[in-house]
């Protein structure tokens, strides 16, 4: 069978189509039998009744003559998200227990072991990490698959999602064993996470690249995303922070409001931030109060293919009132405002109310297409996480910048430096070590047995005495033997380095420093942070901007 066709008849629209279409065959069926025809008029005209006429009469007539008991509520629950699909992309219905998790994501912290997961057929899929939490520390990956829980089968039988949330939930400094079942990994890897209260911050690190270079780095844009920033900006100025890496890398978005505070505290008096417009939203535009004290400081913005909505507002921000240099890959491409709306049965919907746009007029979100959801594989496939070259320009949404340098829209915001994805040191031994996630157990294992000396660690020199102390090298290696993994001949010379400093981090957030120990020894694996901190060194000021065309 085609594929195309396949799709079409596995979509339950088409399918709620059909079976309409067979009802209303039968019923002809039938009054033709009967010597009669049934013609129900359709509302025309411009009013809501009449828009959405035909769809409200074919409620109406299955409400009355249905032959059978209509389960109302599960006709609405399909129906809904079906409807709001067919809109754009980001209009979306969420249940109770989606809604309640969404919320808790954007708002503060909740019990349990700290992963985001989806469960599209019959098996629950890992769609977030969330860092610092009990999973992240046991080494769970986005994309794994639960299977087992407490060494019984979840996956397959169609286990409610609500029930599989009470078997993951449960009491603060409580185990939980589970089976995971990962790409390219044929056994079940088995975990046992200890439950805890998961932190959702959004201020991943706040620290000093060099004696004048500062880094901070945002995982969302939350309700006090702002306040923990201003918190990081305020503890590097005290270090002597002369310029700013702003990473929102992987930073999905979150509340809009945060994401203009942020920016205001770069721009002058009336430099636009953002505006934003729609249907039936008038064009209101976001501009600074020339109240922010960070005009003067030195900016670098990092983003990916992973960088949405909020990231993006601020990333368009400074690229279009020229304040920052943007570094990195083309950003995802959302430029839809989502309006909640919650209902009395706790659940509720994210409905796109506007578009938003960039100072220079630019609409960055991506076009709409049926392979929406893996354009990030697209780029992939046609080179464009290699090569700047690669990037699909559209030369009719050409804008200026307040120096007046060409930026594009109509899908994401194209960075003024580009930095391909890392290759350099990539072997088939560190392949493997990351699907079985080994530098995660591997840290776990090894501060099982160091733990005392781990806690007693306040500082990196006294955590790098440490490291100095052991022979991990080997440690690892053991290790990851006994794991079935074994490097071939070179790979050790060529990833080495990869995993040791992987290892490093991820041992330190085992003792008190937590994140201030992880991101001081994985941004030394960083190619665009290198980068930046290469540029940073010449000293040459935001001049550079005149020089990106």
């Amino acid at each position: 069978m085609p594929q195309k066709l396949k799709e079409l008849l596995d979509n339950p629209w088409f399918k709620g189509f059909l079976a309409l279409l067979m009802v209303a065959l039968i019923a002809g069926h039938l009054s033709r039998c009967a010597g009669t025809k049934s013609i129900k008029s359709i509302p025309t005209g411009n009013s809501a009744a009449a828009r959405w006429g035909k769809l409200l009469l074919v409620i109406d007539q299955i409400d009355k003559n249905y032959t059978d008991t209509i389960n109302y509520r599960d006709i609405m629950e399909s129906a809904i998200p079906s409807l709001l699909q067919s809109l754009d992309p980001h209009s979306i219905y969420l249940p109770p227990r989606d809604l309640e998790e969404a919320d808790q994501n954007l708002k503060g912290n909740f019990s349990g072991i700290g992963i985001e997961f989806n469960v599209p057929n019959d098996t629950a899929i890992v769609i977030n990490v969330i860092p610092g939490g009990p999973s992240s520390k046991a080494g769970l990956l986005s994309g794994d698959r639960i299977v087992e829980v407490e060494g019984k089968v979840v996956a397959g039988i169609n286990m409610p999602q609500d029930s599989l949330i009470a078997r993951l939930r449960g009491p603060k400094d409580t185990k939980v064993k589970v089976g995971i079942k990962r790409a390219g990994v044929p056994e079940v890897l088995d975990f046992e996470i200890t439950r805890g209260v998961v932190p959702i911050k959004s201020l991943e690190a706040a620290l000093m690249l060099t004696d004048t270079l500062g880094y901070i780095r945002l995982s969302n844009f939350s309700r006090f995303t702002y306040k923990e920033f201003m918190a990081g900006i305020a503890k590097l100025g005290k270090l002597g922070m002369k310029s700013l890496v702003l990473d929102l890398r992987d930073n999905p978005g979150g509340y809009m409001d945060q994401a203009y505070e942020i920016a205001n505290e770069f721009l002058q008096k009336n430099q636009m931030v953002v505006y934003m417009e729609g249907r039936k939203r008038p064009r209101e535009e976001f501009r600074a109060t020339g109240k922010g004290i960070l005009g003067k400081l030195k900016l670098y913005v990092l983003i990916n293919e992973n960088s949405a909505s909020s990231s993006e507002i601020v990333a368009g921000a400074m690229q279009d009132n020229d304040r920052g240099i943007i570094v990195g890959r083309r950003s995802f491409g959302k430029g839809l405002v989502q309006e909640p709306i919650y209902f009395s049965d706790s659940s509720g919907i994210r409905l796109t109310v506007a578009r938003f746009y960039t100072p220079s007029g630019r609409c960055i979100q991506k076009p709409y297409s049926a392979d929406y959801r893996y354009d990030i594989l697209e780029r992939y496939q046609h080179g464009e996480m290699s090569s700047k070259d690669s990037i699909r320009i559209n030369d009719s949404l050409l804008y200026r910048t307040a120096y007046g340098r060409k930026v594009y829209g109509g899908g994401g915001i194209i960075p003024d430096i580009f930095v391909p994805v890392d290759t350099v040191g990539v072997t088939d031994f560190l392949v493997q070590a990351n699907r079985k996630s080994l530098q995660m157990k591997f840290s776990s294992y090894y501060a099982d047995r160091n733990r005392a000396r781990l806690w007693e660690i306040t500082t990196l020199e006294e955590l790098d005495e440490l490291y100095s102390q052991d022979d991990i090298k080997n440690q690892f290696l053991l290790f990851a033997a006994a794991n079935g993994v074994r490097p071939k001949s070179g790979e050790w010379e060529k990833s080495g380095y990869i995993l040791l400093q992987q290892i490093k981090g991820l041992v330190g957030r085992y003792s008190q420093l937590d994140a201030d120990a992880y991101y001081p020894y994985i941004l030394r694996l960083d190619n665009a942070v290198n980068k930046i901190k290469e540029i940073d060194s010449l000293n040459i000021g935001t001049s550079i901007i005149n020089n990106i065309e």
